[in-house]
């Protein structure tokens, strides 16, 4: 498939930055998973504790199997972000994710620069402190 994810991590932030793209199988956010938890031990916070911005701007329309795996994710309560916010663009890919960060507390904006003032609201730390980690799908 077209599945592909990058992961940023700025550990002076307690900063994890996603883009997924693409179309997923559930394998592909098996594959996503096992990455996010292997970037979060770069993060200096306590866990629970950090932020997340991710980009989906660039995912497909997925199918429901694949919109249950994400909600799974989202809710697992081991791997939780402080603070989740969302880059997206108006289409039924929107509507899907609301479906799947249902009883998170999370934003969703047009904007990477809007999303990065909302999740560092309380955040001063600036340094260039970051690793990246991606990945593609089947």
């Amino acid at each position: 498939m077209s599945a592909r994810f990058f992961i940023l991590v700025d550990p002076s932030r307690d900063l994890v930055r996603i883009k997924l793209s693409g179309l997923y199988e559930v394998s592909d956010v098996e594959d996503f998973v096992r990455a996010r938890n292997k970037a979060h031990e770069a993060l200096r916070c306590r866990p629970n504790q950090h932020l997340t911005l991710s980009d989906v701007r660039e995912m497909k329309i997925q199918s429901q199997q694949v919109v249950a795996a994400f909600r799974n994710l989202l809710g697992d309560p081991r791997h939780r972000s402080r603070k989740l916010a969302f880059l997206i663009r108006p289409s039924l890919t929107m509507r899907q994710l609301v479906r799947a960060i249902d009883q998170r507390d999370a934003q969703c904006f047009g904007e990477e620069s809007d999303a990065l003032r909302w999740l560092l609201a309380s955040d001063l730390a600036t340094t260039q402190d970051m690793r990246l980690v991606s990945g593609t799908g089947h």
